[in-house]
């Protein structure tokens, strides 16, 4: 490898990086809401860069994209219903379409141009999930189309950016948000939320954690190991009704037989009860923080 090489840099925080190099550039603009970059990098191959983030990776992103999707929809006993906010790849979309229940899909992004890029250079994510009769698009901000919501959706799956200053998704991770998820969900409705990445040194996920608990009767926080992120990344999902921690290994390898489309590489009934098996220092922190993001007083990403 050569040193005139292009080379990605990724910081976490202000003393630590992870260097990528990039071999090919797929494309490169700028939205009125954000910088996208599609490249190259070895061994990850083609990935989705926001704002100098890493969102994705053909090699690894179904480990993401399985673990957001999966555990919620199979833990509903029969989703029909389901809003996407985010997801702009097309590949959260994509595995909501797998399960056989499904009748429709309302996909929001406030991005329409992330969409089109998406369209054009991700075919390998969205795998013509666009184009699926039972998708719906609805270019809009999601807080502002929660509102115009109630009672509608088995369940809700946030797939947004982090909660980073100044971003598009800065809201999109208060107590006052997530009242309107809660609103928009049937009696029985589950949502599920990314929550950033579970490092020792950043409390974030615990503080969406303890945000969705303040809002949900049941909330629970789980974790998968992605590979091109470093480190292990948290989802927290809010239930009125089900609870994860009580389905069976049995109960969801049943499920996932019979209502599933296709073979899965990552979710099984092992899987679902190792990601909700959180480590000791996890359950401490979530056990002791308190503090409640909202509209006034948002968490942010430390960058």
């Amino acid at each position: 490898m050569s040193l005139d090489w292009m080379w990605h840099v990724e910081w976490y925080g202000k003393t630590e990086a992870a260097v990528y190099a990039i071999r090919r550039v797929h494309y490169w603009g700028k939205t009125k809401y954000q910088t996208i970059s599609i490249v190259d990098i070895p061994i990850r191959g083609k990935v989705l860069i926001i704002d100098g983030k890493i969102q994705s990776a053909l090699g690894d992103e179904w480990i993401y994209h399985e673990a957001l999707v999966h555990p919620s929809m199979i833990l509903h006993p029969y989703p029909r219903r389901v809003l996407v906010l985010g997801g702009g790849e097309g590949a959260t979309i994509r595995e909501v379409l797998r399960h056989k229940t499904v009748e429709e899909v309302v996909m929001v992004d406030i991005d329409e141009e992330m969409i089109k890029v998406a369209r054009k250079y991700l075919t390998e994510w969205h795998q013509g999930s666009f184009d699926d009769p039972r998708v719906k698009l609805v270019i809009k901000d999601g807080r502002e189309y929660l509102k115009e919501n109630e009672n509608e959706y088995d369940v809700i799956i946030i797939d947004l950016t982090d909660p980073v200053k100044g971003s598009p998704s800065t809201y999109l991770y208060t107590r006052e948000f997530y009242q309107l998820v809660f609103r928009a969900l049937k009696e029985d409705g589950i949502f599920v939320t990314q929550s950033t990445q579970m490092a020792p040194e950043s409390n974030v996920y615990a503080v969406i954690y303890a945000t969705v608990k303040s809002v949900f009767p049941i909330a629970r926080l789980y974790r998968i190991f992605v590979p091109v992120f470093l480190q292990e990344w948290a989802f927290t999902l809010g239930s009125k009704k089900y609870d994860p921690l009580l389905l069976t290994k049995k109960e969801i390898e049943e499920r996932v037989k019979n209502r599933i489309m296709g073979t899965l590489r990552l979710y099984d009934g092992e899987a679902h009860l190792g990601m909700f098996n959180l480590p000791k220092y996890v359950r401490q922190l979530i056990n002791t923080i308190d503090r409640i993001s909202t509209d006034d007083n948002p968490i942010y990403l430390p960058v």
